[in-house]
């Protein structure tokens, strides 16, 4: 008899029952009657007619260490218990063409990308599997609305350089944790984390990098709190389908081939690069590229991958003086957002109310969305570009 997987919604309750278990969450997605997140667990035999067990949508919920690992909270994949209970690292990459490779990036469970003066794009990686590394970067300077969204994840923050009218209120407090390079505006440094790398051709602002052990000296010395648990601020990053289980979304659009700045020039910082992600179905992830060719890393070669793709819509300003083209945006308080995963494009909105509240991604019926297992990259796209936005 052919094996298959079913997946129950209760469209009444507006739940769905967890694979295996006996607690009920929040349905991800409810549209009209059909179910939308479907189970990928394999062999399981299912017949409601036979009056057998089916196989039901299950999300992360509690954690537990087993065997000595747990499912990571940026990830939901299982990794090694004390990886996943260390607060992350979020590292400032710059992105601009002078500055390729980047050394480590694929590593990065999480990638925000935003606009900065210039009308280029930056990278802040969220680093939890960085012990089998020796560097990562190069590393460049910080603005304000990353070390914001860096707060939602309890990150402790990595930079070399800042914007010192719009970063230095913020950093220079006990609100952020920063593992700093020695430059002005920054009052509590972290010189023994960073050295150059002689990369011949560069300018020297792109041969700056973070080494991880002194990285790990800088920690200690500082003081700083290592675990989440300790520290006592992080919540949560997304919800994630659990193991066996994947979100589908049947019955939404397809979009395999995501363009957050379109294919032409705009100055809405992402018209520089034209970054796409493309879909591989066989995998399940999406491949990205930039400057017409494949993103990769310096490190291991390999194109960069990641099995969610977001566009966080933000209110976005030039700040005086507008010569500087310093940007402002508003990464608390709610937007309109778009998720794509599986193939597929969520239409919704975020929501953030505090510093050390995380991004909630929710959809048009208000239902939180379910992100599948892996790496993520957000975009952070300026509200007034969004005409840019393309997928197909």
């Amino acid at each position: 008899m052919k094996k298959k997987v079913l997946a129950a919604i209760i469209i009444a309750m507006g739940i769905l029952t967890a694979c295996g278990g006996e607690e009920d969450v929040k349905s991800p997605i409810i549209l009209e009657e059909e179910p939308i997140a479907t189970s990928q667990a394999e062999d399981v035999e299912s017949s409601v007619a036979e009056g057998e067990t089916e196989t039901e949508f299950k999300v992360i919920t509690e954690r537990e260490i087993v065997d000595g690992q747990m499912q990571s909270y940026l990830t939901g994949e299982w990794k090694d218990a004390d990886v996943v209970q260390r607060r992350n690292m979020a590292v400032m990459i710059p992105n601009n063409t002078p500055a390729l490779p980047q050394y480590g990036i694929s590593k990065a469970s999480i990638v925000y990308e935003a606009p900065v003066e210039g009308r280029i794009t930056r990278l802040m990686g969220l680093f939890e599997d960085y012990d089998d590394m020796d560097h990562i970067g190069p590393v460049r300077s910080s603005r304000d609305y990353y070390v914001y969204e860096a707060m939602a994840y309890d990150s402790i923050y990595v930079n070399w350089g800042l914007a010192v009218p719009f970063v230095g209120p913020i950093i220079n407090t006990d609100r952020v944790d920063n593992v700093s390079q020695a430059v002005s505006g920054i009052e509590v440094s972290a010189q023994e984390a960073f050295d150059r790398i002689s990369r011949p051709g560069y300018a020297t602002e792109f041969t700056g990098y973070m080494f991880i052990d002194g990285y790990n000296d800088a920690v200690e010395r500082l003081g700083y709190d290592t675990t989440y648990e300790e520290h006592g601020r992080f919540v949560q990053a997304f919800t994630f389908a659990d193991e066996g289980c994947r979100a589908e979304y049947e019955g939404y659009p397809d979009a395999t081939e995501i363009r957050p700045g379109g294919t032409g020039s705009n100055k809405g910082g992402y018209g520089d690069a034209n970054p796409c992600f493309s879909y591989n179905e066989e995998d399940g992830l999406y491949y990205r590229s930039q400057f017409g060719a494949p993103h990769t890393d310096e490190m291991n070669g390999e194109q960069l991958t990641v099995s969610n793709v977001v566009f966080k819509i933000c209110y976005g300003e030039v700040r005086e003086p507008a010569d500087k083209d310093y940007l402002a945006f508003g990464v608390h308080g709610q937007g309109d957002a778009y998720v794509f995963t599986n193939g597929k494009v969520i239409k919704g909105t975020w929501k953030r109310n505090s510093d050390y509240e995380p991004n909630i991604f929710y959809d048009e019926n208000g239902q939180e969305i379910v992100f599948n297992q892996g790496k993520t990259w957000i975009c952070n796209i300026w509200a007034d570009y969004t005409e840019y936005m393309e997928w197909e």
